[in-house]
């Protein structure tokens, strides 16, 4: 009986973990820029990104119809690539610091609840939107509803408080 042996392949599995070592190892010339300044956020987003404030029992009638739209605005968002504008609405008084959304939107946000989580996943996966809202701290947990009211732009309604 003759054995045949392989060649000793040790240094093909040393190459290969010096690959993977040279591959995965964080580089500091290519960390991504912060989102601090306006400048930046229009460069990364492409879009102008503005923020107002609003107290949610003033804007009952707007963020209640946006929610009965959330899901055709699924699919507008999923498609979107390019905005002229994106307005951030900070509904001040519905940010979880100060006892969440007002009872009138908290029950539309639960009658259209599995509606709501989703259009939440496609503003993470939609890198534009994602950028504009983490640009003020925005947490997609957050939005509560988007309106898409004019060509180009998007209004983002977020139970949250600008950041200081």
């Amino acid at each position: 009986m003759t054995v045949t042996t392989l060649p000793d392949m040790r240094w093909l599995h040393a190459l290969a973990a010096a690959a993977f070592l040279v591959a995965s190892a964080p580089h500091a010339a290519l960390n991504a820029q912060g989102l601090e300044s306006p400048e930046t956020v229009d460069r990364i987003v492409g879009s102008q990104v503005n923020q107002e404030e609003a107290k949610a029992t003033a804007e009952i009638g707007k963020v209640s119809s946006a929610i009965d739209r959330t899901r055709e605005n699924i699919s507008t968002v999923r498609k979107t690539s390019k905005l002229d504008k994106v307005d951030i609405v900070f509904l001040t008084d519905a940010a979880r610091s100060e006892g969440g959304p007002p009872p009138a939107i908290e029950n539309k946000v639960r009658q259209h609840q599995d509606d709501v989580a989703e259009l939440r996943k496609e503003i993470e996966a939609n890198a534009l939107l994602f950028n504009a809202i983490d640009s003020r701290r925005v947490l997609a947990q957050d939005v509560l509803a988007v309106e898409f009211d004019d060509p180009g732009k998007i209004v983002i309604y977020a139970a949250a408080k600008p950041s200081d």
